[in-house]
């Protein structure tokens, strides 16, 4: 599989797993999982099960699952649809990052961060992982988040089954600009 097959698979398999499993049909269960075999039977062009499994495997973010049977697959996190992934909640470290692009600084530090269409606004425990976000973005800014604090008054936090931090928003008193990054 070439890496622009590869990068196809794995942004089809995201469109439907996390955003429209309905522009396939599929029968897709309150944690999010389906049948690998109903996604092969219909989608068009043909994806076949060796191409799912390469693209699951080979995904560095590690956006999918595939069940401990081989029968059912899921994304981890980033559903603009409702899924219950089954999270339980977190102790955070002190510190969570975000990346963003430089133009959506002004409003993030006036609104917080929200999660737009997710279900979930996405945090890393690192810079460098913010800073890879970030830059899909344009420039990329980031921005600290005070998770510490934010527990303390009881804000919940999650990690999802690839380690992305997740939460349901950030006010902007637990955010601190770190600066544009070179």
């Amino acid at each position: 599989m070439t890496d622009d097959s590869l990068k196809q698979t794995s942004k089809f398999l995201s469109y439907l797993l996390r955003h429209n499993p309905a522009a396939l049909q599929l029968d897709m269960d309150a944690s999010g999982w389906v049948a690998i075999a109903q996604i092969t039977a219909r989608s068009k062009p043909p994806v076949t099960r060796a191409e799912i499994e390469e693209a699951v495997r080979r995904n560095n973010k590690q956006r999918f699952s595939i069940s401990a049977c081989g029968t059912f697959i899921r994304a981890n996190q980033g559903h603009s649809i409702d899924v219950d992934l089954g999270l339980e909640p977190a102790l955070p470290p002190d510190l969570l990052f975000h990346g963003t692009a430089q133009t959506s600084v002004t409003i993030i530090l006036q609104e917080g961060l929200l999660p737009m269409q997710r279900q979930h606004v996405h945090l890393s425990s690192d810079t460098s992982t913010a800073r890879q976000v970030g830059m899909r973005h344009g420039k990329p800014v980031i921005l600290q988040v005070d998770a510490a604090k934010m527990q303390l008054q009881g804000h919940k936090f999650y990690m999802s089954e690839n380690r992305v931090w997740l939460c349901k928003t950030v006010p902007p008193e637990f955010l601190e600009l770190q600066g544009p990054e070179t």
